[in-house]
This record gives structure tokens, sequence and C-alpha cells, in this order.
């Protein structure tokens, strides 16, 4: 199954500004990412091409990365997920910035089902709250959806889950 997943919002915001906060992505201060209410992104070193890690259980290796600009990471895990997502810092003739998220797989075998039940809404909640996160550190006016009850759901299940794991 193709799968194409598109996130992205205009800010009244330079370009600088906006891949300042791309380039904190993983960092120890993460400017971006909504660590606060998911696990947060993890690497095995700073951002850079080639860098491992991921957040969760979704992971990946940094495949292309121009400061500033634009990030891809070639998904590594779960089982199934053939393709990539990315960031990226795009200038609009207008004066504003967008910032783009965007997934780009073949989902196959067991991401047939999980991509759909589970992976989606959860990526889907997970961006918009970094795109709200973005707003926040830029000083605007902050946009976070509210989460669906399905989304609400499966975090209790996922909660509930590494609770027992650490026990």
């Amino acid at each position: 199954m193709k799968v194409t997943n598109v996130h992205e919002r205009l800010f009244a915001a330079s370009p600088a500004k906006l891949g300042k906060l791309l380039n904190s992505l993983a960092g120890p201060d993460d400017q971006l990412w909504p660590t606060a209410d998911w696990p947060p992104i993890r690497f095995d070193r700073p951002l850079q091409v080639g860098a491992a890690g991921g957040h969760g259980p979704i992971r990946y290796v940094v495949d292309a990365y121009e400061p500033g600009i634009c990030v891809q990471f070639r998904f590594t895990g779960p089982s199934g997920f053939d393709g990539f997502h990315s960031f990226e810092v795009r200038p609009q003739a207008d004066g504003r910035t967008q910032l783009r998220h965007e997934i780009r797989m073949v989902a196959r075998g067991p991401a047939l089902l999980t991509w759909p039940l589970v992976f989606r809404p959860l990526h889907d909640a997970v961006i918009e709250d970094a795109l709200a996160v973005a707003a926040r550190r830029l000083g605007l006016p902050s946009q976070r959806q509210p989460w669906s009850l399905w989304v609400r759901a499966l975090r209790s299940v996922f909660r509930r889950r590494r609770t027992q794991s650490i026990r």
C-alpha cells in the first residue's frame, strides 16, 4: 500500500528562524519536537547524515540533511515501513515560511494493518503537536489540534505497556 502523508503550516517567520528550530531536532535543547507529550527523538550521534535512532517504536537513519533547510529520515522499523519521512523549511513568495513534514512509503506485511490503525493516527497527532510547538517557539499563536478519542486510547495502551515492562 502506497502511503503519502503530508502536514504543513505557514508561519509569519523567516526561514532562518524555522531553520534554527529544525537544526535543534533531537538535540539537548530540541525546539521542535513535542517532548512534553511524546517520546523524544534520540540518535546515536548529533543530527547528521548517518545518525541512527528514532522515537518510540519508530526507527530511522538520517539519509539527507541540509542544515536549516531539510532533513530526511529512512525508516528502519517497524517491520513493513519501506520509505522515508522528512521535515522541510520552505520560503514563500509572500514572506512567510512553510514547515512541511512528509511521509512517503510503501506499507508491507504487518504495516498494512499497523499503519492505518495505530501509527497513522499517532503520527498525525505528534506532527500536528510539533507544528504547534514551532508556533509557540516563534512567539506566534499556537494552533494545537485536540487528540481524537482513538489517539487518547492508543496512548493509554502504550503507556500501560511501558509501565508494565519497567516492572
